[in-house]
């Protein structure tokens, strides 16, 4: 469980719930560059929460907060106890997932299938709510399929914040479930920011994120004159000090000074990880693109995918990526 006190609350910028990244050790290195931030967890099933290991899935360091739990299911009782769950255990907010393509969602009737049936959505919100403190939300598309138009996404936003629901993210593409694989899903679809600014202009009331496409400050920035906050994916995990850069034009102060000042924090939390029988790759993959755009960047990236898999418990392997960095710098000049 987590009781430490919990950063401030707010939502002008956030790190999306991405499978097979966003895990707890990503999540500790995107709070060291962004204190605002909200993060999430990957999304974790409704079947997975109740009858798997759940300290496996659900644990958190205490720095992580403000973090949501984003859940996948479609059965109101289930995602209430699930949220009552999440809410024990510390979490800041508990979202549910209408916008996952997957063909395994599809077969669990939930993620963007989810999207043909409004009054189901509008029910599992409902008691999600009725059973935490915490605020419960939203994660969807702009439709699915042919099920696709602003009056479609209008329309399924009012039906389902009936629930009360007023926090939305939105994924500013369809879901194409024939046809298109998941990481297509995340690229071929047209997007359409605009249809996100129009529903917060029409539906004031609401708290509404937008994600998909941002990749760079300035757009981020921009896109705060149209709605509450900017929902970083890809880019935050790929080219990750995007994130320092937004913490600063966004939230203002708290932003680390440098990437190296970040791993001296994060090589702390390494090591303690590693005494607890954590291999050092799951830790350091989330490294990768910290240096992007930098000198010698490639031979960081190279270095820790040829050798964190050598030895488990080489608390070392930061530094020694850091003088192969150095050192393909001083040759690249």
């Amino acid at each position: 469980m987590n009781d430490a006190p919990h950063k401030p609350d707010g939502r002008r910028l956030s790190v999306a719930p991405m499978m097979d990244w966003t895990d707890r050790h990503c999540r500790f290195f995107h709070r060291l560059l962004a204190p605002s931030a909200r993060l999430y967890t990957e999304m974790i099933t409704t079947g997975a929460v109740l009858h798997g290991d759940r300290a496996r899935l659900l644990d958190f360091s205490t720095q992580e907060h403000p973090v949501a739990l984003q859940l996948g299911g479609s059965e109101p009782d289930e995602l209430a106890r699930c949220a009552r769950i999440a809410s024990e255990f510390g979490y800041d907010e508990v979202n549910l997932n209408v916008g996952c393509p997957s063909g395994r969602v599809q077969q669990g009737r939930f993620g963007a299938c989810l999207m043909r049936e409004p009054e189901r959505v509008r029910d599992c919100l409902a008691a999600m709510a009725g059973a935490v403190d915490v605020p419960v939300t939203i994660k969807t598309r702009l439709g699915v399929d042919d099920d696709y138009s602003y009056g479609f996404l209008r329309d399924f936003v009012g039906r389902v914040s009936e629930s009360g629901c007023s926090t939305w993210i939105l994924h500013a593409r369809i879901a194409l479930l024939s046809g298109l694989s998941p990481k297509e899903n995340r690229d071929v679809p047209p997007l359409h920011h605009d249809w996100v600014w129009r529903l917060k202009r029409e539906m004031p009331a609401l708290t509404v994120v937008i994600n998909g496409g941002i990749t760079a400050v300035d757009e981020a920035r921009a896109q705060l004159a149209h709605v509450d906050g900017v929902m970083l994916g890809r880019a935050a995990y790929q080219t990750p000090w995007i994130l320092a850069e937004c913490q600063r034009a966004l939230c203002g102060g708290g932003a680390p000074p440098s990437r190296e000042s970040v791993l001296a924090e994060f090589g702390d939390y390494l090591r303690g990880q590693v005494e607890q029988g954590v291999p050092v790759k799951c830790l350091t993959r989330h490294l990768l693109g910290l240096f992007q755009g930098r000198p010698g960047a490639r031979a960081w990236r190279r270095y820790l995918s040829q050798h964190a898999h050598r030895d488990d418990r080489n608390i070392a392997i930061v530094e020694e990526a850091q003088a192969a960095m150095a050192a393909g710098s001083r040759s690249a000049a």
